[in-house]
Order: structure tokens, then C-alpha cells, then sequence
């Protein structure tokens, strides 16, 4: 595992936190750095069917393209149209009614989280990929963690610092050499 789900500062508020658990069901290990699929423990934790673990997988895809700013946000319009997902007021909220399943609990957790304005605070590691929920101040963490947490958790924060420095040795050290 590259972060462990509750890892300090990890946690995203309320319904998004579900969304930050699917989109870290696809990974990279640290012991092996290559891409790992965990959608089929989460989706029988969870008791989804197989053709709803299917469209969740496609959402889950979707989604991560989103957060690691490969897609913009607009996007998910699609997904707003194909699980016919409908805002409803309930009492002093706005709920959203849908046939998705638990795709569409999922979409509707995001929606929401747009309409809030903290689906932006949902961003990926731009080393390990991992997906953390920024709650910073000011909103600009970048890695998942600068101290490791935990026995498998990875210090993406400090690891990047520690490259630019030694970068900066390297370049320091030919600038003497020259």
C-alpha cells in the first residue's frame, strides 16, 4: 500500500470520503511501483454486483483522469446524463435521486462535493498517485505525505525534496567543475 486509507490528513469530509477510498482501489505499491487493481476486494467489501462493480470501475477511471488533471470537471456531465442523476430538495438540502446504483451514490457525493466547492481539494500525488483530500489552509498541499505513515507509507514530500536537492548539489558541482 502506498498510504494507509487513514493516514493523517488523508481523510476527506463526510460522503467525499468514499469517492477518495475508490479512487485509491487503483494504486502503485511502493515494494513494487507497479500499478495495482483493488477495485474487486473494495467492490466485495461493499457487496456490488459484478455489473455494478463494472460501472464503477468506469466512474472510478473517470474520475481519477479528473483529480490528476488529466480531464476537466466538466466532464462529468456525461456521467451526470448516463445515471440520470436528478437534484431533489429534502427538507433545507439539496439531494440528488438516481437509478445508478452505487455508481451513482458515488457521482452524486461528487456533485455534491462541486457544488461545495471541495471537489478541488480532492488531488492526486504527483509522485505515487495517491488520492488525499488537501485540508490546508490555503488548499495548496501537493504530496500525499511528507513523513512516511506507517511501515509501507511513502514520504512522496520529502523523497521530491530530496531529488531537487541533490539535483542542485549535481548542477552546483559541475558549475565547479567548469
Amino acid at each position: 500500500m502506498v498510504t494507509s486509507q487513514d493516514a493523517p490528513g488523508q481523510a476527506a469530509p463526510g460522503a467525499l470520503e468514499p469517492v477518495r477510498e475508490l479512487l485509491n482501489s487503483w494504486l502503485i505499491p511502493n515494494d513494487s511501483r507497479r500499478p495495482a487493481d483493488e477495485l474487486g476486494a473494495l467492490a466485495a467489501r461493499r457487496g456490488w454486483t459484478g455489473p455494478e462493480t463494472a460501472l464503477v470501475r468506469e466512474l472510478r477511471d473517470d474520475l481519477r483522469r479528473v483529480v490528476e488533471g488529466e480531464a476537466a470537471a466538466a466532464g462529468l456531465d456525461g456521467w451526470i446524463t448516463r445515471l440520470d442523476l436528478r437534484p431533489s430538495v429534502a427538507g433545507s438540502e439539496i439531494t440528488y435521486r438516481h437509478q445508478g446504483g452505487p455508481a451513482g451514490d458515488l457521482l452524486a457525493a461528487v456533485v455534491a462535493a462541486v457544488g461545495a466547492g471541495t471537489w478541488k481539494r480532492m488531488k492526486a500525488c504527483p509522485d505515487c498517485r495517491w488520492v488525499f483530500y488537501d485540508s490546508t489552509r490555503n488548499g495548496s498541499k501537493r504530496w500525499c505525505l511528507m513523513y512516511a505513515g506507517g511501515p509501507d507509507g511513502r514520504a512522496c514530500g520529502t523523497i521530491a525534496k530530496v531529488r531537487r536537492y541533490r539535483a542542485r548539489q549535481a548542477s552546483a558541482g559541475q558549475a565547479a567543475v567548469d
